[in-house]
């Protein structure tokens, strides 16, 4: 997430952070565009969880014993 302020002034952006690991809750933006897709918030959770377990398996997959 990047979060920055717009000057009234002249619209200049001026960038204040940049967070790698934003909140993640029910009432983030993140949730909320899967939801306005019609992924509820139970159901983004059971995914992003799915498809972690399915990359640290393809990972174990292409290990090389040393």
């Amino acid at each position: 997430r990047l979060d920055f302020f717009v000057r009234d002034s002249d619209e200049a952006i001026f960038v204040n952070e940049i967070n790698t690991i934003p909140v993640f809750t029910p009432i983030s933006m993140y949730p909320k565009l899967w939801e306005a897709s019609g992924v509820s918030y139970g159901e983004l959770i059971d995914r992003l969880v799915q498809l972690g377990i399915e990359r640290h398996e393809d990972k174990q997959k292409t290990k090389t014993a040393r």
